[in-house]
């Protein structure tokens, strides 16, 4: 169940699907405050506004708010014994052995990466975790970024600029959203799975190169992106196929290789794939995978891999450690997909591609409660 997606749709101000120069799908808006500033003397406070977006926000049930998890157990002293919120799909973030390679590292290593990747921020773990997820998943080259999300913005804007075109699902990530938007390229956003209408914005013409970019399996609902037909689709233009595999990697696929895989997709020229360290590994970063010509070309121009710090030298040795548990058993992207199963069957929701049940409340007020 996700609620994040749908308030940041809902924000005033906001729209669903904001990516787009030449959008394709239509876009729904909330009217903005009417306290917004109209110009005249500078007011007192010239962030008072804030207070009336937040009202707004809050009245239409919102308002996002932190809550910690702490170490102590529930009441009943039973602690957690089922957790339907975290990305954690294989239980390694808790997991001795996950919990050994990050702290190696960290004895090693020390805390932090100490600079940017180019600098002084790259260490032995990283080239090693490099070339265990390109081994892992597919692909020639592996290029590691500080977060998923960095990962996506530095692979779309280093591949994607004005005069060329990016293809976007409609119910793609935000970090994908973003990329596009940074990337300063025309955005034509089709329909949820809409192949035909991939085909229609790329037969547009008008472009220099073009993107088909999504997710394998959509973090909000659940299902899997058709891969082979947009594969044939961008190839059959010339494009190439940019594919999201945050909840496909370690979930689906032979030992938890991902959608691209199993669609016999991993390690084709005119595929790149995005991973996400933080969800079936249980750790935190990201990587961009594809050719060696691709790495090559984003460390010299992706801008979250120039200008960030490096990935901690512990979630490196952490993630090495998953994904070695990972290799070694097997049956554990079978045993999550056989409890999202599970889940879906009790909650009445469609069968799941991956780890996502997505169970639809409707109105934000009962979601959010439904998710406390």
């Amino acid at each position: 169940m996700t609620v994040d997606n749908a308030a940041a749709a809902m924000v005033p101000g906001t729209h669903i699907a904001p990516q787009t120069a030449t959008s394709v799908a239509k876009s729904t808006t909330v009217a903005k405050s009417t306290a917004e500033p109209t110009g005249g003397p500078p007011a007192a406070d010239p962030l008072a506004w804030l207070a009336d977006h937040a009202r707004a926000r809050e009245a239409a049930g919102l308002r996002r708010r932190l809550h910690p998890r702490t170490l102590a157990p529930t009441a009943d002293g039973a602690g957690v014994r089922v957790d339907l919120a975290s990305n954690d799909y294989l239980g390694l973030g808790g997991h001795p052995t996950v919990v050994e390679g990050a702290a190696r590292a960290l004895r090693a290593w020390g805390t932090g990466s100490t600079g940017s990747r180019l600098i002084t921020g790259t260490t032995a773990l990283h080239g090693e975790l490099e070339a265990a997820l390109a081994d892992h998943v597919g692909f020639a080259a592996a290029l590691v970024f500080s977060s998923g999300y960095t990962a996506n913005l530095g692979c779309l804007t280093g591949l994607a600029g004005p005069g060329d075109l990016i293809v976007s699902d409609a119910l793609n990530h935000a970090s994908i959203v973003d990329a596009c938007r940074l990337s300063r390229a025309p955005v034509a956003i089709t329909p949820h799975g809409d192949v035909a209408a991939v085909a229609a914005a790329l037969a547009a013409g008008g472009w220099r190169r073009a993107l088909v970019v999504t997710e394998s399996v959509f973090s909000a609902d659940g299902d899997a992106a058709p891969l082979a037909e947009l594969h044939g689709t961008a190839r059959a233009h010339g494009a190439v196929l940019v594919v999201d595999e945050a909840h496909g990697l370690g979930v689906v696929g032979p030992t938890g290789r991902g959608v691209l895989a199993a669609a016999g997709l991993a390690g084709q020229p005119d595929v790149v794939a995005t991973v996400t360290l933080s969800k079936a590994l249980g750790g935190q970063g990201g990587a961009v995978l594809g050719t060696t010509a691709v790495r090559e070309h984003l460390i010299d121009t992706a801008r979250t891999f120039i200008f960030d710090t490096g990935l901690a030298p512990a979630s490196a040795g952490g993630a090495l450690a998953a994904l070695a548990h990972l290799r070694a058993h097997p049956e554990l992207p079978a045993a999550v997909r056989h409890r999202a199963d599970e889940l879906a069957a009790l909650t009445g929701a469609p069968r799941p591609a991956g780890a996502v049940v997505s169970v639809v409340v409707g109105e934000p007020e009962p979601a959010v409660a439904a998710a406390a």
